[in-house]
């Protein structure tokens, strides 16, 4: 399918981006940005969100927000202060990207640590949760909004050795469904991306020996990501998404 949208589809929305500092979460952040929106970066590191915000600035964009957050440590109600803030500031929300995440260790079934699992857990799907019942009220009194989730390929069929992050996004795509279904007589769209093979950090570090040249970039899978936020993804609803459908 051809995902495409106005030049300035996003204008006067406000959007939030977990994970806005780098990858695919900077790349959906100045594309957003490039299209009209105030886009609220989210994430741990201050320096890259900075870095993104610069660049938005730069380009004459519309001035962006940044919310330092570390979502291995937030609390329900770190988000609930979180979306009271963007409430005050801007009085509104009408999308929400859940880019970030936690590849973990890739390791046999047998030898996946606690600790380890615990955490990709935290930040793939309790955090995601908790953002999303926080800023649920603001999404629902926008005219359409937006919520998109980021799940995998081995959220769709485990890979041996991918047991932590697969079975996270297992429950990703199960969390997407769930509220979808209980969405679908409103005017919010919920829908989850599986980007594919694509050249980020997260890739590189999975597969360090591949040749990145081969892969896409976070650019060129922009069309879906700005497609599922905006008002033409119209009934689209419920699905996860191949970004790289073969």
């Amino acid at each position: 399918m051809n995902y495409t949208i106005p030049a300035n589809a996003l204008e006067d929305k406000v959007i939030l981006v977990t994970g806005a500092g780098d990858g695919i979460g900077r790349e959906a952040a100045l594309h957003y940005a490039q299209h009209g929106a105030t886009v609220i970066l989210l994430g741990r590191t201050v320096a890259k969100l900075t870095s993104v915000y610069d660049e938005i600035e730069a380009k004459g964009y519309p001035q962006a927000a940044i919310i330092p957050l570390d979502m291995q440590g937030a609390t329900k109600q770190h988000y609930i202060d979180m979306s009271e803030t963007i409430k005050q500031q801007f009085g509104r929300l009408d999308a929400v990207l859940h880019n970030a995440g936690m590849l973990g260790v890739l390791t046999p079934f047998a030898q996946i640590e606690e600790s380890t699992f615990d955490e990709v857990m935290q930040i793939n799907v309790k955090a995601q949760l908790l953002m999303t019942q926080a800023v649920l009220p603001l999404i629902l009194a926008a005219e359409h909004g937006r919520i998109v989730f980021t799940s995998s390929t081995v959220g769709h069929v485990g890979k041996a050795y991918w047991a932590s992050y697969a079975i996270s996004k297992f429950a990703t795509e199960g969390m997407m469904m769930t509220l979808a279904d209980e969405l679908t007589d409103t005017q919010v769209r919920v829908n989850a991306i599986n980007p594919g093979a694509t050249r980020t950090k997260m890739r590189a570090s999975a597969f360090p020996a591949e040749d990145t040249n081969l892969l896409k970039t976070a650019a060129d899978i922009m069309p879906l990501y700005l497609y599922l936020v905006s008002d033409e993804c119209g009934d689209v609803h419920g699905q996860c998404i191949d970004a790289q459908p073969k």
